[in-house]
């Protein structure tokens, strides 16, 4: 079954729009998001409760706990949660761990978390183990106007957090599902465009072609045209004509990169920051697609024991940076301050420069932290693949080891070698020896690499003033 059958005569009923999310069929809720690749901070959770005036549900998100104290002592009731045995009882239809949100298609009042009516996108159970829904939030506020609303959730180690530290566990490390939502829960974090999203969804889709892609692209006449420079540039150094993105598609670029490109390209159109100075958007994407062009180059270079993959080593270097196109986004007047002393201190770390910013505004607990962290944080919600979530995150961690490592590595030999180009808003303090012995790498043939990439990359340059503007 796609979704229940009382689930799709309720949404029939109210003509509720939706997108189903198909997938491999899950042990549990939980199992379901990560193989829909839905976004955790958006998805719906549904908690069976029942007392002795009956059954009821409660709706909170994903990454939280129910407060049942506040709901019974709100609404005067003794709920507790109601068994596994009898939730399967009373949701005959559905598959166990699949209960939507929608109680009141089962006849049965709904108690609602505040926070999952401010999302633009809301997740939820369809009843099945194979297909997660996914609606607008307009959506779903509509079907959800006559549940019973308020502050019905507390979210994990709340209580530990402490001022200045509350973004980091015990061990020391920050914690990306804590800042996640404590940013979710103080700012408005942007959501991917619907182009990115849907670029997204082609390539995760097995049966895609590059036809639809070239379609797809084709919609956006900006996309379309960085598409087609990029396809021209010397990278590439094909003589013959290019007529169509198709062409650009099948003869040059490739699906895989044409839409890890594109993708980057509408993402990065759900920020509104400056165009100009050393951490503006010209910058920005001049430090970004070279990055990714070069640590596709030193992957395939790597040693193959290290089972680097170079689709995802370039979308690693595209993307990591996102975190400075965030800070730009939700903190401006720190951003502007970034900016200025990036440009007074040419040669202070980016790390140094977001410590000199810390405490200077609202936004201090976070900017402490570095433009990587948060910007893994959005690439996360995301859904980004976890090379990249890593790669943004700890980039600015020369001494890291642990989960994806040579990711991480491949961005940091990249922004060295850029840094000596005056590319990027790193500092050349850095001795990568260490590492290209570590990834199998002649440093020699390196240097090498490098300065012929960076020469080819500069046939972008046209390119990247045409995104930036």
């Amino acid at each position: 079954m796609p979704i229940a059958s009382k689930l799709s005569h309720f949404i029939d009923s109210k003509g509720i729009t939706f997108q189903p999310l198909h997938h491999p069929r899950s042990e549990h809720f939980g199992h379901a998001i990560e193989l829909a690749n839905a976004v955790p901070e958006l998805c719906a959770k549904t908690i069976p409760l029942i007392d002795k005036a009956g059954p009821a549900i409660a709706v909170i998100p994903y990454l939280a706990d129910l407060d049942l104290e506040v709901i019974n002592t709100t609404l005067s009731r003794q709920f507790q949660p109601l068994s596994e045995e009898n939730t399967s009882k009373l949701f005959r239809d559905c598959d166990s761990g699949a209960v939507p949100a929608f109680g009141m298609a089962y006849g049965l009042p709904v108690i609602i978390d505040l926070d999952m009516l401010e999302n633009d996108y809301v997740f939820s159970a369809s009843g099945c183990a194979c297909t997660l829904l996914k609606m607008p939030g307009i959506v779903f506020r509509t079907a959800m106007m006559g549940a019973i609303k308020g502050r019905i959730s507390k979210w994990p180690d709340a209580n530990s957090e402490c001022l200045g530290e509350g973004l980091v566990e015990c061990d020391g490390h920050v914690s990306l599902d804590l800042v996640a939502r404590k940013l979710e829960r103080l700012y408005q974090l942007p959501p991917m465009p619907e182009t990115a999203v849907r670029i997204m969804h082609l390539t995760s889709d097995p049966d895609s072609d590059v036809f639809q892609l070239a379609a797809l692209i084709e919609k956006d006449p900006s996309l379309s045209a960085q598409v087609m420079r990029y396809a021209r540039s010397a990278l590439f150094s094909y003589r013959g004509e290019l007529n169509s993105i198709k062409d650009a598609v099948n003869i040059v670029l490739g699906f895989d990169r044409v839409s890890q490109l594109s993708m980057g390209i509408a993402a990065s159109k759900a920020f509104n920051i400056p165009q100009h100075g050393p951490l503006g958007l010209e910058h920005f994407w001049q430090h970004a697609l070279y990055s990714g062009v070069l640590c596709q180059a030193l992957a395939l270079m790597a040693k193959p024991c290290l089972e680097i993959d170079e689709k995802d080593a370039y979308l690693a270097g595209l993307l990591h940076n996102f975190g400075v196109l965030l800070i730009g986004h939700l903190f401006p007047p720190e951003f502007k301050m970034l900016n200025k002393l990036r440009e007074s201190e040419p040669e202070a770390s980016m790390a140094d420069i977001e410590q000199q910013v810390f405490g200077m505004g609202g936004a201090q607990e976070f900017i402490s932290l570095g433009h990587g962290s948060i910007g893994a944080v959005l690439l996360k919600m995301w859904g980004l693949p976890d090379a990249c979530i890593k790669a943004a995150a700890m980039h600015q961690k020369l001494d890291y080891q642990g989960a994806g490592e040579y990711y991480v590595y491949l961005v940091q030999v990249v922004n060295y070698y850029l840094a000596q180009e005056g590319i990027g808003d790193e500092t050349i303090e850095y001795d990568p020896q260490p590492v290209l012995e570590l990834l199998g790498l002649d440093e020699e043939k390196v240097q090498e690499l490098m300065s012929v990439c960076i020469e080819q990359c500069r046939s972008l340059d046209g390119m990247i003033s045409h995104m930036a503007a």
